[in-house]
């Protein structure tokens, strides 16, 4: 897929053919600070937390040592214990993910005519834990094993490929990958896989690294906030910002074609309306970080301007200059304080694949409830970054669309807009 394609709203040739924007009937979320939509959503709008000491493996080795973890998630109770040797902790996850979005979505898999529904789901660093037990297995059994490189270049589509197993989705089948962008890229595909006369896709992203060779991945990233006090750690668009904290799980959603639902009486928290994506010009080039084409060319796609949105979900970087630099987006579009910004991931740190898609979750629950979410630990932005940041839970009325941005490392941007359910 080319730079020139990525630029464009959404190239489908089939785009014209749409009669309307797809909407989402089911939500399935597993989060550091709650498992589960309605324990999730709770600890968002009351402000808490699921940043901690990381206790997955020892990191009293590393200079970096919190780390979101999903809690009260028994791997028995939701996976058959043939597939337990199988599958590692991020494809648990989603599994679990995946049966509480159709459970709200009212589906029954086994109804849905054959070919009729897929699966198109984000990946980014899950593939590292798995790679880690097959070096271990390598390693302790003179080679008997797969490699951890082949580990990983199959694990992705082994975590989707699980979850079309286990719910009969013959349908189209994909993963992207693009870091903290994909949640959103995913999205946008089973959108195009909906225009292309599908039913129903599962789509989204979950995410987890939480082993030491996805930690020394992270580390070398240099962007890991190596503060040991989980309410300073991660601290997007202050002053005293100084990197993010690491989190597991994201959000799956039940994408549906708009007449299809309506005409199964399902309940729809709302549609995705618009969406683009742009790189950003190669380190040392010169050019501008293009972030605010992705957000200007997503509102286009949705037939939208800036004073149609009322609600920023926020990627928060938590790095000065990249907070800066979407600052400075947020504030060409909507001016300064123009319109209210949160990051809810305060809360359960950047979950990779599985953040931008958790963002979707929130922002069809904010636009259902009349509610913005806070960000947390944040008292004010920093003078360079003037934007309208959302610090304590904020009841609203007339909340319509969302903004939900989404930058991922090597240069993805990639916005989405999402409208309140007629």
């Amino acid at each position: 897929m080319t730079a020139q394609t990525l630029n464009r709203p959404d190239p489908d040739p089939d785009a014209a053919a749409a009669t309307a924007a797809p909407v989402v009937t089911g939500l399935g979320v597993a989060a550091p600070n709650g498992f589960g939509v309605p324990a999730w959503w709770d600890a968002v709008l009351n402000g808490r937390s699921g940043i901690g000491p990381l206790t997955r493996f020892d990191p009293s080795g590393y200079p970096a040592r919190l780390a979101g973890e999903v809690p009260d998630f028994d791997p028995a109770e939701h996976v058959p214990g043939r597939l337990l040797p199988q599958t590692d902790h991020m494809t648990r996850l989603a599994l679990a993910v995946a049966d509480e979005a159709l459970a709200d979505a009212g589906v029954d898999a086994e109804q849905l005519p054959e070919y009729a529904a897929g699966v198109v789901t984000a990946g980014s660093a899950g593939g590292f834990e798995f790679g880690q037990r097959e070096l271990e297995a390598l390693w302790s059994k003179g080679g008997q094993y797969v490699s951890a490189y082949q580990s990983f270049a199959w694990f992705y589509a082994v975590n989707t490929g699980q979850i079309s197993i286990r719910n009969g989705l013959r349908g189209p089948s994909g993963v992207l990958v693009t870091e903290q962008a994909g949640g959103l890229d995913a999205i946008a595909q089973a959108r195009r896989q909906l225009r292309k006369g599908l039913a129903l896709l599962i789509t989204g992203g979950v995410d987890s690294s939480l082993c030491p060779w996805g930690w020394a991945a992270h580390l070398a990233g240099a962007e890991l906030s190596t503060c040991e006090d989980p309410e300073r750690a991660y601290l997007p668009f202050a002053a005293e910002a100084s990197g993010h904290v690491v989190g597991e799980g994201g959000a799956l959603l039940v994408l549906e074609d708009a007449a299809a639902a309506r005409e199964r009486g399902a309940r729809v928290y709302g549609s995705i309306a618009g969406y683009a994506a742009t790189f950003d010009p190669a380190p040392g080039s010169g050019g501008a970080p293009r972030l605010r084409d992705a957000a200007e060319l997503a509102l286009k796609d949705a037939g939208l301007t800036p004073a149609d949105i009322d609600v920023v979900f926020a990627d928060a970087a938590g790095r000065r200059t990249a907070d800066r630099e979407e600052a400075e987006a947020i504030c060409a579009l909507f001016g300064e304080r123009g319109v209210p910004v949160t990051a809810p991931k305060t809360m359960t740190g950047r979950l990779s694949a599985g953040a931008a898609s958790t963002d979707v979750a929130a922002a069809l629950l904010t636009l259902r409830d009349q509610v913005i979410p806070p960000t947390v630990n944040v008292a004010a932005p920093a003078a360079d970054c003037p934007v309208d940041l959302v610090t304590e839970a904020r009841p609203t009325t007339g909340l319509r669309a969302a903004l939900v941005l989404a930058r991922g490392r090597g240069g993805f941007n990639a916005a989405m807009v999402v409208r309140r359910a007629a």
